[in-house]
């Protein structure tokens, strides 16, 4: 992860109180992708499986991928799922996503997921794309509740007023089913597999739902599969000092107050002389401020340095559960 992009993500939101000693700050705190790739894949071939031959009728779907062209066609949206994982992904953690132009699966063509690859086919399709792992759309399968809606409508209102209704719905809710699976061909196992549900609702157009609804669905789908495998965020609170006390007061609610308009490199100016002053009164209270804000920029290991400090050198007690959750952080971040 690229520590500068953290900084997108930070939340500023100091909260005041005239009454407490504490202010707190707002930032992303990464969570743990839900899977991993396998060590050492820098290139990840991604197939299409999920037709069958009486399906492929169109050549020019897998070139469609590289030039963001629609594909179109009920039976062949599925390729707007591998879309979306080659957008979802495409040299993001430092991943390659490679699709084989010239290669086509087959599979069951329905829900029914099929056998596991042989894992002489997978080791050559990696070999021919210099691909480390190999990532399969193996079913895809999709449905719309138009039809439903439409037939529950009418039997409503001829149970209700014995005629048919002329009302015409206007959402529809268009539902792909996808199953993934996940080739490691150098330990021949299954890294990940997934069955996955995934719909959009769109609004009706005369009663018809706009042509690229499935294909949209479909590449959300992929998309959405893929951050599986991508750290998330969520909001955390971080506590720190805002106000301080004796002779050393004025240089550090001058941290504090940078602090609050977002200014953290002049807050860590001001704190951290002072944690670097053991004779000072704020000494313990500086480096936790100083650990703050050094998260706050992105540098989770400079921000567990201070709040070991703060703990180990002055006892603050704020710092040593905030080591503990930096560290905690770390191990996500590696």
């Amino acid at each position: 992860m690229e520590k500068g992009n953290l900084l997108f993500w930070i939340v500023f939101s100091l909260v005041l109180s005239s009454c407490s000693r504490y202010g707190y700050v707002h930032l992303d705190y990464p969570q743990a992708p839900a899977a991993y790739f396998p060590e050492g894949v820098d290139d990840l071939a991604v197939v299409n499986r999920s037709l069958t031959k009486a399906d492929d009728q169109q050549t020019k779907v897998i070139e469609s991928i590289m030039t963001g062209e629609v594909a179109g066609s009920d039976k062949l949206a599925s390729d707007e799922a591998i879309k979306g994982v080659y957008d979802g992904i495409h040299t993001t953690e430092g991943i390659h996503i490679v699709i084989p132009r010239n290669l086509r699966l087959y599979g069951t063509g329905t829900r029914e997921t099929p056998a596991v690859m042989e894992w002489e086919r997978v080791a050559a399709i990696c070999d021919s794309t210099g691909a480390d792992a190999l990532l399969v759309l193996e079913t895809f399968d999709s449905n719309s509740d138009l039809l439903l809606q439409t037939a529950a409508g009418q039997v409503g209102s001829i149970l209700a007023t014995g005629k048919p209704s002329v009302r015409i719905p206007r959402q529809a809710r268009v539902d792909v089913r996808c199953y993934w699976r996940l080739y490691d061909p150098h330990t021949k196992t299954i890294a990940d597999q997934f069955q996955q549900s995934h719909y959009l609702r769109f609004n009706l157009l005369g009663g018809i739902a706009p042509f690229q609804a499935l294909s949209e669905t479909a590449y959300a789908a992929g998309h959405e599969y893929v951050q599986r495998f991508l750290p998330s965020f969520y909001s955390v609170r971080r506590e720190l000092y805002k106000k301080g006390k004796g002779q050393d007061k004025h240089q550090f609610n001058t941290g504090w107050r940078r602090s609050e308009v977002a200014n953290w490199e002049g807050a860590i100016e001001a704190w951290a002389p002072l944690a670097d002053n053991p004779g000072s009164q704020l000494a313990g209270q500086a480096a936790l401020n100083t650990a703050v804000a050094h998260e706050v920029l992105g540098d989770t290991d400079q921000a567990l340095e201070w709040a070991q400090r703060a703990y180990e050198d002055y006892g603050d007690k704020l710092a040593r559960d905030y080591a503990k959750t930096l560290l905690r952080r770390k191990n996500i971040e590696r």
